[in-house]
């Protein structure tokens, strides 16, 4: 992805930039008249920050990466952020997942707001097969993460499976509450290990590391996954005795949730928004779901260092008990939103 190639072809888009990161990868960046601005990484389609202004006068950063050595020592590996973890499956044969980028088209202006569109296809001897768009926009107080799939068969349904995860930043889990998910009820699963997740080293692990692949990251921890490959015994990957597999569904009593505990969750008939309140860093962020039906959470809790790589909560509007199915030549369209009322 040259980030040169990137600067001319749309160098008639106001508020954006691009610059190299590593042999093949670019940073786009975003940014408008108000200040609030938003970096995504390609061909990852990581959106890797997201800056908002705040009522003291300044802008604050409301996403958490962590940036370190990549497995193989060659570069560096950035997690966290906003990420996109999909599985399309069907009965046909199909196996895929999207996960390297093209950058499509730009449309807005600084004075409002400024919408990045990324696009990647499955294609075979026939055509394409599957498309999923990638759809940002940066907003004066707000970002928002959709996708739009679309299934171009004539004949098979495509079941899809997945989630748009966020990574929030917090001072810390102590200071940290959910506001919103009373009476939603939720079922308690082990961590979504994906290739961006940021998970405590003693929270989950099979087999003594982390596993960071995609297709086992899904398969393996969501037991009604319906796709060829699916493996069962989702308890053989625990080993934090402090998050127990439990099949039943339970019901969320606290409006105001407190986040110190080691959690991870999926809630079901959830409000469509709901608030994480930071008492430490006296800002708060509204998550709206659009098109999902779950809600994912994950806290790693208070057992960690304040402001330290572990110092955030994960949020996945998700398609993780249940897969989104749909029909031949049809399109589905889900995101997640971020909104700042703090300004």
């Amino acid at each position: 992805m040259d980030a040169g190639y990137l600067e001319t072809k749309f160098s008639s888009q106001e508020g954006v930039s691009f610059s190299s990161i590593g042999d093949e990868g670019c940073v786009v960046r975003m940014g408008l008249e108000n200040g609030s601005s938003a970096s995504l990484m390609l061909p990852s389609g990581l959106i890797t920050s997201f800056k908002a202004p705040m009522w003291h006068g300044g802008n604050l950063e409301l996403l958490h990466t962590s940036v370190s050595a990549s497995d193989n020592g060659d570069g560096v590996s950035v997690r966290g952020g906003i990420s996109l973890d999909f599985i399309c499956d069907d009965d046909a044969g199909l196996s895929w997942s999207p996960n390297a980028w093209s950058l499509n088209q730009f449309t807005g202006t600084p004075r409002d707001s400024i919408q990045v569109e990324l696009i990647c296809n499955n294609t075979s001897e026939e055509g394409i097969e599957v498309e999923v768009k990638h759809i940002i926009t940066l907003g004066e107080e707000y970002l928002t993460s959709e996708i739009l799939v679309s299934n171009s068969s004539d004949s098979s349904a495509l079941r899809l499976m997945g989630s748009i995860m966020s990574h929030l930043a917090l001072s810390t889990p102590e200071a940290t509450y959910a506001i919103g998910l009373q009476r939603s009820e939720f079922v308690i699963r082990p961590p979504v290990m994906s290739t961006f997740s940021i998970i405590p080293p003693d929270f989950a692990k099979r087999n003594g590391s982390e596993d960071t692949n995609n297709y086992s990251g899904l398969r393996k921890l969501f037991p009604n996954w319906i796709g060829k490959n699916q493996i069962g015994d989702v308890k053989s990957l625990m080993k934090d005795p402090k998050v127990e597999l439990d099949d039943s569904v339970q019901e969320e009593e606290d409006d105001y949730k407190p986040l110190a505990m080691t959690i991870s969750r999926i809630y079901t008939n959830t409000p469509r928004n709901f608030t994480i309140l930071d008492r430490g860093r006296r800002n708060s962020v509204m998550l709206e779901r659009v098109g999902f039906k779950e809600v994912y959470v994950l806290s790693p809790g208070s057992e960690h260092e304040s402001y330290s790589k572990y110092s955030y909560v994960c949020i996945g509007n998700s398609a993780l008990l249940e897969p989104i199915i749909l029909k031949a030549g049809s399109e589905w369209r889900g995101g997640l939103s971020l909104w700042n009322p703090n300004s």
